[in-house]
């Protein structure tokens, strides 16, 4: 089986399952290529496993033909049995090559469907995103195909690295720094929380905001922005709370990036974690935009050392039996295997 990737992705929860879905490919055997912008931050992470060409895909811009133009001479060269764009921007890109079954991974909700108009299957990351497709006009096929995480508990960063005491109890947030993931609720809930500390692992076009906020609240003693973080896992283990905020979450890798680094979770009922997780059974639940109910549930993980034992097993039992690395990549060759049998 060939694949060809193309990803004109940055740094985010989209991007590390993007990486883990290469390596996991390659170690099955699959031979892959992949189209990338440059100088992306994960480039060693799939450079064993795939052979990376990099470009960028402008939509009105003489470069956008000269990139049509390798991307067919790749085409012509690797023959692959699967293309497979992933999100909207490597969807408009999608070359209408009939030698190869083509997919768009939606890792969000679209707006129109104009931009698929050379994929033959949509792969969505929920039902409910399954559904919305549908309901825009969608006639051709839609698959469901989760994500997983390639996290596991490993040795935490020093926590004077993060000039933070080793007896305090530590929040972690971690995503892209943009509106919809709910970062400046989450500082507007620690607020509320004596003693707590707040990392958040992550950068993106609200930082400013966010370090304005941290100073408009008096935060900034117990907050500390760590950055984008290649490997943020060293950061969740030596957390004590993992907290996801999103006012809308379609299914990002941070809906299990806690659990497989062992943390318990809190998170809002946004779309994706509303599907994954359980209230009280592998995480707490809260309502979008409710700065007190977030800043409850963190003050019963900190005064309830049972609950949060509890829930970290809940949570890698649900990674277990829902949305394990062989389960999520045995669904994808098997979708690989059933295109190319059509064709």
């Amino acid at each position: 089986m060939k694949v060809m990737h193309i990803h004109f992705g940055k740094e985010g929860g989209a991007e590390r399952f993007f990486v883990n879905l290469v390596n996991a490919l390659h170690e099955r055997g699959v031979e892959q290529r992949a189209l990338i912008r440059p100088g992306r931050s994960w480039y060693d992470q799939i450079k064993g496993s795939a052979r990376i060409h990099e470009g960028t895909f402008r939509r009105i811009s003489l470069s956008r033909f000269l990139l049509q133009w390798r991307m067919h001479r790749i085409l012509q060269d690797f023959q692959p049995d699967v293309i497979m764009a992933w999100q909207l921007r490597a969807s408009r890109f999608m070359p209408a090559y009939k030698g190869a079954y083509r997919i768009s991974r939606l890792g969000d909700y679209p707006e129109h469907l104009g931009y698929y108009s050379n994929v033959e299957t949509l792969v969505c990351i929920t039902p409910d995103m399954a559904a919305r497709v549908r309901a825009l006009g969608w006639k051709r096929d839609v698959e469901v195909i989760a994500n997983f995480t390639r996290a596991v508990p490993v040795a935490p960063v020093a926590r004077s690295q993060m000039e933070t005491p080793d007896d305090a109890f530590v929040v972690v947030g971690m995503g892209r720094f943009v509106k919809r993931k709910g970062f400046d609720g989450l500082l507007r809930a620690v607020k509320r929380i004596d003693g707590a500390y707040l990392w958040l692992i992550g950068d993106g076009p609200e930082r400013e905001q966010l370090e304005r906020l941290t100073d408009e609240l008096d935060l900034r003693s117990r907050v500390r922005f760590a950055g984008w973080q290649t490997n943020a896992y060293g950061y969740l283990a030596a957390g004590d709370v993992f907290v996801i905020n999103s006012l809308h979450e379609p299914l990002g890798n941070v809906c299990f990036e806690g659990w497989g680094a062992g943390k318990p979770t809190v998170a809002s009922r946004a779309e994706g974690p509303s599907w994954v997780m359980t209230d009280e059974a592998d995480a707490l639940m809260v309502d979008c935009g409710d700065d007190e109910g977030l800043a409850n549930a963190i003050r019963r993980l900190r005064d309830d050392p049972a609950l949060r034992q509890r829930l970290s097993i809940g949570g890698r039992e649900t990674l277990r039996t829902r949305f394990s690395e062989e389960a999520i990549t045995n669904a994808y060759l098997e979708l690989f295997a059933k295109g190319v049998a059509r064709r």
